[in-house]
C-alpha cells in the first residue's frame, strides 16, 4: 500500500508543477513578460475549450472527462492521498 502511495504522490507532484508552471508562464505572455511559444498557446486554447491540456494528460492519470471535472477529481483525489499522508 505505501507503495502505490508514494508512486501517486509522486505522479501528482509532478502534475502540479507542471500545471503550475505552465499557468504562470501562460499569464506572464499574456503580460508580455514572455513570449508565447506554440505549447503555451496549445495549453491556453485547451483551456479556454475546456478540454485537458495535451502536455498535462502526459503526467497524468487517463480521464475523459471535461477540464472542469477533471480539476474537481483531481482535487478530490488530493484530498484522499492527504488523509492517509
Amino acid at each position: 500500500m505505501n507503495t502505490v502511495l508514494l508512486q501517486e504522490i509522486l505522479r501528482y507532484n509532478k502534475l502540479l508543477v507542471l500545471a503550475r508552471s505552465s499557468l504562470v508562464n501562460i499569464g506572464k505572455a499574456i503580460k508580455g513578460e514572455v513570449v508565447m511559444s506554440q505549447v503555451l498557446e496549445k495549453i491556453s486554447e485547451n483551456i479556454f475549450d475546456n478540454r485537458i491540456p495535451d502536455a498535462w494528460k502526459k503526467s497524468s492519470y487517463p480521464s475523459l472527462k471535461p477540464l472542469a471535472s477533471y480539476i474537481v477529481d483531481l482535487v478530490a483525489r488530493l484530498d484522499f492521498v492527504n488523509t492517509w499522508i
